[in-house]
């Protein structure tokens, strides 16, 4: 990828911090690299490289700054917008796909040899598969050094590490320390909450409509699955080594966020998957900029700006909503999804013995008590209150057993689920973050009972991406018009060429304005 040496001196010199995780800045005077907004001395010229990647500036040789701490910026938004094989790439090794497969897993997945994918992402990236997965597991074992009383033997299996002794290695090389004296240096205990538990802050290119965010996902959360309350939003992750728990609670210039693993291994996983659900690598300049050029959103967006792209941690789940909510208003699509989630997640025992309930919304629980009191060894506050009331969304195998009775739905959209839930159990629909988008649209399509307004929601908000209009959508269209935009969605869909690439950013604003 070309770096116009100019233009990111440009930012470096003005430590403009919206290019954080765009590019990262190698000092060779001193030997170390750098987010573009570190706020030391502005170094020569003369003395200064660009990279493309954490990984390209460590395969040079040069180690993470203490002071700025790079490894800790926002992912470049390239990567979520980015539909080729590199940016697919990208959202798969944040996922873990090389740690858990290796990079021939990671080549199978997207169609490709493993060494004509490594040229692809060493032009890009100025880093191979390899290098580009040894980032993350250094910023993974970082983050459970300083977060977790863990054992340094335990973090370096954790973080993907195949030895101590490449974990020792990796460690010092990236971060001119030995892991215990970043444990030492950072002087923090272990997070409350008990075992398994990690507090970390996950970085945004400011501004962040977070109201916004929260607004959209409360009112679609489903019990036992999400909640949002006290400003925060938690819910049950599915991750590759096993359950999970998400709290994530936006704050000024980062998100707080809580997480409950079984195994350490899929803290990546979880980090990346809590990222894309709250749009976090987004740049929200662009977006904005590119709407307001239209007389018609840019009251709207000075208002409100910032607005995000709500995505997803599953795209089964996202599938499933879509085809549940077709031709029906959020609040019954919920109430049809909680009848389906009480069949196949059952009350669970809590620490006295009295069964949990999956309630509908607005539905008072038998047993009030249970409910607020924190599991044993949890730690205290509201927080480990919810130890394990929320669980993820059942699989597709799981859906696929679901009685005809259960679903509450017509049949045509019953079988319509069951479709779905059968081409993603076979593989033959892929809606993980690094799935080919227009194939997936394509094989979408290919179903009985999907249109395309139900592989448009799926596109935007499993697949990610951030050019969907959904031109016939009722909520779309009462929102142009209040706007005053075309709401015929034939002269919709001309108009909203003025918003590309962002018309999925166009659609949330216009979801909000109707």
């Amino acid at each position: 990828m070309e770096l116009d040496f100019e233009r990111c001196y440009r930012a470096v010199d003005s430590r403009d911090q919206r290019f954080d995780g765009w590019f990262y800045t190698g000092v060779t005077s001193t030997g170390i690299y750098c987010r573009p907004s570190c706020p030391a001395t502005t170094p020569k010229r003369q003395n200064v490289r660009f990279f493309p990647s954490a990984a390209a500036a460590q395969t040079a040789g040069l180690r993470a700054c203490r002071r700025c701490r790079p490894d800790a910026a926002p992912g470049s938004p390239q990567w979520d917008v980015r539909a080729d094989v590199v940016g697919r790439a990208m959202r798969l090794i944040a996922d873990g796909v090389v740690d858990r497969d290796g990079v021939p897993g990671l080549a199978a997945r997207l169609g490709y040899t493993g060494r004509h994918l490594h040229r692809m992402l060493r032009a890009e990236m100025g880093a191979g598969p390899l290098a580009l997965a040894r980032a993350q597991r250094a910023q993974t074992a970082r983050t459970l050094i300083e977060t977790t009383g863990l054992g340094m033997a335990e973090i370096a299996f954790a973080a993907g590490f195949g030895s101590v002794r490449q974990f020792n290695d990796t460690v010092r090389e990236v971060y001119g320390r030995a892991p215990s004296e970043l444990r030492t240096a950072r002087g923090r205990s272990a997070a409350p909450g008990g075992a398994g538990t990690i507090t970390l802050r996950l970085a945004y290119r400011p501004p962040l409509h977070a109201q916004a965010l929260l607004d959209f996902l409360a009112l679609r959360a489903l019990p036992g699955v999400e909640e949002v309350r006290d400003g925060t939003y938690r819910r049950g992750l599915r991750l590759p080594h096993g359950p999970g728990e998400a709290a994530l609670t936006p704050a000024d210039g980062h998100v707080s966020a809580t997480l409950r693993l079984t195994d350490m291994r899929d803290l990546a996983p979880a980090v990346a998957r809590c990222r894309r659900l709250l749009d976090l690598d987004a740049d929200p300049t662009a977006v904005d900029g590119t709407l307001a050029a239209d007389p018609a959103l840019a009251g709207a967006v000075a208002a409100e700006p910032g607005i995000r792209l709500p995505r997803s941690v599953d795209g089964f789940e996202m599938a499933v909503r879509a085809v549940v909510g077709q031709q029906v208003s959020v609040r019954s699509a919920r109430t049809t999804l909680t009848r389906l989630l009480t069949h196949l997640r059952p009350p669970t025992p809590t620490p006295d013995g009295v069964d949990q309930e999956v309630r509908a919304p607005g539905e008072r629980s038998r047993e009030r008590e249970p409910l607020d009191r924190p599991a044993e060894g949890a730690g205290s506050g509201e927080e480990a209150e919810r130890v394990g009331r929320l669980r993820g969304f059942p699989t597709a195998e799981e859906v696929l057993g679901v009685p005809d009775e259960v679903f509450g739905m017509p049949a045509g959209r019953r079988e319509t689920v069951r479709a779905l839930a059968g081409a993603v159990a076979d593989g033959s629909l892929d809606l993980a973050p690094g799935g080919d988008r227009e194939e997936t649209v394509r094989r979408l399509l290919a179903l009985p009972g999907i249109g395309p307004w139900t592989a448009g929601y799926v596109a935007m908000r499993a697949l990610g991406d951030p050019d969907v209009l959904l031109p016939t959508d009722l909520a779309v269209r009462r929102g142009a018009a209040a706007l005053g935009v075309p709401a015929d969605p034939r002269t919709l869909d001309t108009y909203a060429d003025r918003w590309r690439p962002w018309r999925s950013y166009a659609v949330i604003r216009l979801w909000r304005a109707g």
